[in-house]
């Protein structure tokens, strides 16, 4: 098992952020700002030269896009794990990303444990998406992100240790809902509802609910 820092090239055009990124990074030792960029084409630059683990990949910089820079670093290494940490949620952007080559999409106000947890997973190859985009994928059936529905026998086939509530009760923590949330869709108790979630965490065998979202997105499973 890799116990290494992960490798990362911050691209922000705002100092501000950039500070505040690595100061919450040096907290944590798993993470390792080893270059950063201010613009699109720097980054393109950085990325040659510095052969990061992962990128994180604004959206609206001063040249071209991190749209069209996450293009381009692909271009130059299709392996490349590139995560767009953004302010932006338009259903153009959100696509456009993905489609680009990035393997993740999240939002500037996420909470550091989490964007710490999809960092190191999307090293070791793993696809995240922001709870709050994820309805713009589906709504679009762009192809991105699989259909919500699944018949039985497909779910089944996917997944056959969850139980068809379990399977509902997922769907609901991807798309970002919270405990109480999840009872009131379901009409069931909050208890009810922890405990499914509970159950779903031990199945997928790991280690909290995001990491739940993040494994049914990869594997298809919603």
């Amino acid at each position: 098992m890799d116990l290494s820092p992960v490798r990362v090239l911050l691209v922000e055009d705002h100092k501000l952020m950039r500070v505040g990124l690595k100061s919450l990074f040096e907290e944590h030792k798993e993470i390792n700002i080893i270059s950063e960029a201010q613009s699109g084409k720097e980054a393109i630059e950085n990325y040659k030269i510095s052969h990061p683990d992962v990128v994180l990949m604004d959206i609206g910089l001063p040249d071209i896009s991190g749209i069209e820079a996450t293009r381009r670093i692909i271009e130059h290494n299709r392996n490349a794990n590139i995560i767009m940490l953004t302010s932006h949620l338009s259903e153009q952007e959100v696509q456009d990303s993905l489609l680009a080559g990035a393997k993740a999409y999240a939002m500037k106000d996420i909470n550091i444990e989490i964007l710490k947890m999809i960092i190191k997973t999307v090293k070791d190859g793993a696809m995240w998406i922001d709870p709050k985009a994820v309805p713009i994928l589906r709504d679009k059936n762009c192809g991105i992100i699989p259909p919500r529905q699944v018949s039985r026998a497909m779910f089944k086939e996917q997944h056959a240790n969850l139980t068809q509530r379990e399977y509902e009760v997922l769907k609901l923590v991807v798309d970002g809902k919270s405990n109480n949330e999840i009872a009131q869709e379901l009409t069931i108790s909050e208890h009810t509802a922890k405990a499914h979630v509970c159950n779903i965490i031990q199945k997928l065998v790991v280690d909290d609910r995001t990491q739940a979202a993040v494994k049914a997105l990869k594997e298809g499973l919603v």
